[in-house]
């Protein structure tokens, strides 16, 4: 079920406790990906699991609206970009989780999309759990694909590829290679283990990171079943909670 899409009657007839709350961003993903890629994986995902959960457990999923503005402000320089405060995102993510355990649906995943996020939202899910408010799980769909997980850059291949099978109308495919000649190889600024670059235009000229040609629509659909399937044993486990 989606909810911005249900009415307030639907949501009370529906019985589960299961919810998905998709956590994406708005900001510069190279010159061939829309600002919303962050936004738009999670959604792929969040509703590709809601699906197959329901089909295997006969057990309702509610999708929740995403949040469209994350912790993105080393993404800056490039035009478009919006981003909150870490101390911002982490209350709008936790106050959105306490609305939905307010109606029952207390065991959420959030499913994100963007590297920026995920330390606030590890924080968010230990905060609400601990305080018994609902059982909460971050989860990040590109460290749940396996040995796919190594390539992943920014507006790389491994998004690019998602994209590729989900939203091919968005890729800018004549711009391809302007990201892969202008881009990075590398994340970052390193030295002894230490990132000195905290904004990316410090090691990227256009904001991608890794070779978008390396993520065609073929690898896109692997990424989905198995970020998929992952998110659907983390809906079991919280179903079992």
């Amino acid at each position: 079920m989606q909810l911005a899409d249900a009415t307030w009657t639907d949501v009370e007839d529906t019985d589960t406790r299961l919810a998905l709350l998709p956590v994406g961003s708005t900001e510069g993903h190279g010159p061939h990906a829309p600002l919303s890629t962050d936004t738009l994986n999670a959604e792929s995902i969040a509703e590709a699991a809601a699906e197959r959960y329901e089909a295997r457990m006969n057990d309702p999923v509610v999708v929740g609206p995403s949040v469209t503005v994350g912790i993105s402000e080393e993404h800056r320089a490039f035009d478009g970009t919006l981003w909150v405060s870490p101390n911002t995102f982490r209350a709008y993510v936790r106050e959105t989780v306490e609305s939905l355990a307010h109606h029952g649906l207390d065991r959420v995943v959030l499913v994100n999309g963007h590297g920026g996020n995920i330390d606030a939202l590890q924080e968010v899910s230990a905060r609400l759990t601990r305080d018994g408010t609902a059982s909460v799980a971050p989860f990040t769909w590109f460290n749940a694909v396996g040995e796919h997980s190594s390539d992943m850059g920014h507006a790389g291949p491994l998004e690019t590829a998602l994209l590729r099978t989900e939203h091919p109308e968005l890729v800018r495919e004549g711009r391809i290679e302007d990201a892969r000649q202008n881009g990075s190889d590398r994340w970052g600024e390193w030295v002894s283990g230490v990132n000195l670059a905290y904004d990316s235009d410090e090691f990227t000229e256009n904001g991608v990171v890794g070779d978008p040609a390396e993520g065609d629509a073929a690898r896109g659909e692997e990424l989905l079943g198995l970020a998929t399937e992952s998110l659907v044993d983390v809906l079991g486990a919280l179903a079992e909670r």
